[in-house]
């Protein structure tokens, strides 16, 4: 550990890791750079953007049996969007870096590689590559801008330094070839996680972030789009754009002020079973419906998707389609798959059903990510069971999905009259699943009536009663509750 004074206003500035070259001071932002045993004042780093991040600078935790706190953070932003870097120091004096995007978390260390690596320019989404030894599929590949940073770092960043950036994924497993300071990339290995199991300590809470920044991760808030002056609820740091639904201007929400990005043209909105700001009651959590998107496959099929957001939770997806529901959830435990008709999933296989293209042709909302009418993916879709897997690639990113099948009945218990009911098949009631009982009770025994009509009848009494009085029960209770 080494303290110095910060170049700039006095106050002491810790270099708590021999590997950090450079920390941001905690009062004026200045940039303080290690130069052997002198320190020197590289400027102001820009302020981050403090979003719906849980961690901060201070926050300790623990992986693989080892010890960590965190002591620095840059944060990136590219065309459609932004996520976290926090910088790591574990008890065993080692650094590492736990990247935080969209509610997902990895975990890595850097890695000494002697093997041939491909040049940032010749990689592409979904391509296989061995690296480190084993086989990896390229997940994203992007060149980001640093738009603020805290703490200590391992280099020296500032002002108009860019990340040259590409992330690959099998299974679990996570590498990063970072191409930023040289053309022989930096190479780093690790995990996704989740950070439950991190076991940390000194997260952020509510009120710490209502002090730091006005904003509250927990909390879906309202704000006047800047084209037309129209109410849109949106989470502000967790959602990276917002369409207003009334006159489909795009309106930027990761900067401080929200600046509009395309007024669009005006239009009426979508007619969708579940609206904007629809709260769902799962367990014990409300959900909340923040953004709605349709998009349509190569053969004019539509179909709806909402994004819902819980602040524990993160975003979950509910597809609507011709089929049926379906509730949706991004992987970080990618499948095997050689590009072929199979994938395999932990112990499931699934087998190939379509390829296709899915344009966006409808969004309104707040999402985590850029997103526009006329947005295209080329989409793998795979099945097993009613259980369903799909691979989406752009120009620079690979996801995996995986879907399982909701009843509509699921959907009117969790978002009850907020369902528009006419948009559901309709439900089949219990009475009526009742009389049917009964029905099947007097044709069966049609015959043993006709011999022995006063013994079997009182026996066909006392079953139709007992099957159809408790249905009945639960038919007015259910009607009291919705």
């Amino acid at each position: 550990m080494q303290n110095v004074s910060c170049p700039s206003c006095g106050a002491p500035v810790v270099f708590k890791s021999h590997a950090s070259v450079m920390a941001v001071c905690e009062y004026c932002k200045t940039t303080v750079l290690k130069d052997a045993d002198a320190v020197r004042d590289m400027g102001r780093m820009s302020d981050v953007l403090e979003d719906y991040s849980p961690l901060q600078i201070g926050t300790s935790g623990t992986y693989s049996g080892t010890g960590f706190t965190v002591i620095g953070r840059i944060q990136l932003r590219y065309e459609g969007g932004l996520w976290n870097e926090w910088h790591v120091l574990c008890d065993d004096g080692r650094t590492a870096w736990l990247s935080e995007a969209s509610g997902q978390y990895t975990f890595t260390f850097e890695k000494d590689g002697g093997e041939a690596l491909p040049s940032f320019e010749d990689l592409r989404p979904a391509q296989s590559h061995v690296l480190l030894g084993q086989q990896f599929f390229a997940a994203d590949i992007r060149v980001a801008d640093c738009i603020g940073g805290q703490g200590e770092l391992p280099f020296r960043v500032g002002r108009g330094w860019q990340a040259r950036v590409a992330d690959f994924r099998g299974g679990k497993r996570f590498l990063t070839l970072d191409y930023s300071e040289s053309e022989r990339p930096k190479i780093y290995a690790g995990e996704a996680v989740e950070l439950d199991q991190l076991k940390c300590q000194l997260l952020r809470d509510d009120d710490t972030v209502r002090d730091s920044a006005g904003k509250i991760r927990s909390k879906v808030e309202p704000l006047n789009c800047p084209s037309c002056g129209s109410s849109v609820r949106f989470v502000p740091g967790v959602t990276r754009e917002i369409i207003c639904p009334s006159c489909r201007a795009q309106v930027d929400t990761s900067a401080r002020i929200a600046v509009v990005l395309d007024a669009g043209h005006r239009m009426a909105k979508a007619e969708t079973t579940l609206e904007l700001g629809a709260q769902a009651k799962i367990g014990n959590a409300a959900h909340e419906i923040i953004g709605v998107m349709k998009r349509r496959d190569d053969e004019g099929t539509v179909w709806t998707e909402y994004l819902m957001y819980h602040p524990r939770g993160g975003f979950t997806w509910l597809i609507e389609t011709d089929e049926g529901w379906f509730r949706t959830k991004v992987l970080d435990d990618w499948p095997q798959w050689s590009g072929g008709g199979n994938a395999k999933l932990g112990a499931q296989n699934f087998s190939k059903l379509y390829d296709y293209t899915a344009e966006v042709v409808f969004a309104a909302g707040a999402f985590n990510w850029l997103v526009k009418a006329g947005d295209k993916v080329q989409v793998a879709e795979f099945k097993n069971g009613s259980n369903r897997l799909a691979a989406e690639l752009t120009e620079h990113e690979l996801t995996w999905s995986l879907s399982a099948p909701l009843p509509p009945d699921q959907i009117r218990a969790w978002f009850g009259t907020t369902v528009k009911a006419a948009k559901l098949p309709p439900k089949t009631s219990i009475l009526k699943i009742a009389k049917y009982f009964v029905y099947g009770l007097l044709i069966f025994n049609f015959v043993p009536l006709l011999f022995s009509f006063g013994t079997t009848w009182r026996v066909l009494a006392f079953a139709a009663a007992a099957i159809y009085i408790p249905a009945w029960i639960l038919s007015l209770m259910d009607r009291e509750a919705s």
